[in-house]
């Protein structure tokens, strides 16, 4: 069951699905590269420790998050940055920024409100 009731009408698996691919410090470096511009997937993998294969593998977590696009041209794939996911995530975070912000100064105007003096009954 869910605690929490939805706010508003983001898509929950597309969340996930970011906030999941983005949680890997490999995959947010992937990210990084490709914010300078397009690259092949050989390339990208030159740039890490670990084997193509395993980049792979982190790429596809990219794409499927929508994170990356790759064109295949001949034999080569090219790989590069959608950022339009994060925008979304970003107004997402704003929403719940905003929205949080606002309960919990009210919720602290509430409590630190003097109570009003009652006179006591004689």
């Amino acid at each position: 069951a869910h605690i929490f009731t939805h706010i508003c009408g983001y898509k929950d698996d597309a969340l996930d699905a970011l906030f999941g691919a983005m949680a890997d410090q490999t995959r947010r470096a992937i990210l990084k590269r490709l914010s300078r511009g397009e690259a092949r997937v050989n390339d990208v993998a030159a740039e890490f420790t670990i084997s193509l294969n395993s980049v792979s593998k982190h790429v596809r977590m990219l794409e499927r998050a929508g994170l990356v696009a790759r064109t295949v041209k001949g034999r080569e794939h090219l790989l590069t940055l959608n950022p339009g996911p994060m925008d979304e995530a970003a107004r997402w975070i704003e929403h719940h920024r905003q929205f949080w912000g606002t309960s919990l100064a009210n919720l602290d105007k509430f409590v630190t409100r003097k109570s009003p003096t009652r006179r006591s009954r004689k």
